[in-house]
């Protein structure tokens, strides 16, 4: 059963095309348990596509193997510049859903993920949806100091560090400024006005760079200041952590290339749309949570003690890295935003 048979946008029935982009062998596993996740969703989505990001060996893997089990899925080659936002714009130059949701390669859709995620759009203001991510930790470990939280559930400031909702997003659903990468969708045709992903931005490999959603989101708002855009908590996908990202080292390398975009953003639609959430996140967010982490360092129990006080110097060390980013990142010269809107077809 497809998607028009269950949800409509107004009037008019709704389908929806779901991409995930990879550029790696080594997540060979979790992209293959995203692509199944995604393929089992009830109702399925009218399309299914993977993006390959100039990876000749991935793609022709791909085709064999994935193409092969799921019949209505389309693995084509990243026709544009190499990168999370170019493979992203391959993908939205050749669907034809109302609505194109976007699933990181590392990521697993729970299930009702789908419906949850398409159900805003029922309400004819809605141009943009996005869910939340939690985090799956690598097989035989927990939450790691450098992520710290009130608890082992909860999320953690520094959560978006690693791709999945932080303390200080929304816990039900509301208007946001802009959706995470791994887990989002849109309406097809406000590309067609809009144009797409910044190919000037964005994550290339295994570079740790981003916000190409978040000046998306920026102009689509100011383009169309009538619209909303949703964040629904319960649309959930889980983000799978890898080894790598649980170090002192990726965490000051991610923040620092987090104040680099920020940085190019800002040069793209202005300091005011571009920091006016991240300036709220830094004056109460990232304060209560190094408070809370000192208080409860001065609890008995040394192993504790340790722990806390690593959570709050991670969050210090990530505002640090991240300001810096910022500030090395606004004396470099950014190009505008590449409009896709003369290849994207509105109907």
């Amino acid at each position: 059963m497809t998607l028009h048979h269950r949800t409509v946008l107004g009037m008019v029935p709704l389908t929806a095309a779901v991409v995930v982009c990879a550029y790696t062998l080594e997540r060979w596993d979790d992209l293959v348990a995203s692509i199944n996740s995604a393929a089992s969703q009830s109702p399925a989505p009218d399309e299914l596509w993977l993006v390959v990001d100039h990876n000749p060996e991935l793609l022709e893997r791909a085709q064999r193997e994935l193409g092969s089990q799921h019949r209505s899925l389309r693995v084509v080659a990243n026709g544009r510049k190499q990168g999370l936002s170019g493979a992203r714009n391959t993908a939205l130059i050749q669907v034809s859903s109302d609505v194109v949701v976007f699933l990181d390669d590392d990521a697993s859709a729970e299930a009702g993920w789908l419906r949850d995620l398409l159900a805003p759009y029922a309400d004819a203001s809605v141009v943009a949806v996005g869910g939340a991510a939690s985090p799956k930790w690598p097989t035989g470990w927990r939450r790691p100091v450098t992520l710290p939280s009130s608890g082992g559930t909860e999320r953690g400031e520094l959560d978006w560090v690693v791709g999945c909702t932080y303390r200080g997003q929304p816990v039900e659903q509301r208007p946001v400024r802009n959706l995470m990468g791994c887990n989002m969708s849109f309406q097809r045709k406000m590309f067609a006005d809009v144009g797409g992903f910044s190919e000037d931005l964005g994550r290339v490999g295994k570079t740790p760079l981003g916000c190409e959603e978040t000046e998306l989101c920026i102009r689509v708002t100011r383009a169309h200041p009538q619209t909303q855009i949703i964040f629904e908590p319960s649309a959930v996908v889980r983000h799978h952590v890898s080894l790598d990202r649980l170090s002192w080292k990726y965490l000051r390398r991610r923040c620092y290339a987090e104040g680099v975009s920020k940085a190019a953003v800002s040069a793209m639609v202005g300091p005011a749309h571009a920091l006016n959430t991240e300036r709220s996140y830094a004056a109460k967010i990232l304060p209560s949570g190094v408070v809370r982490e000192l208080a409860a360092a001065v609890r008995p129990g040394e192993h504790e003690r340790s722990e806390r006080l690593g959570g709050a110097l991670a969050i210090v060390v990530a505002f640090t890295a991240t300001s810096i980013g910022y500030l090395r990142g606004r004396l470099s010269r950014v190009r505008p935003a590449s409009p896709l809107a003369g290849q994207l077809a509105s109907d």
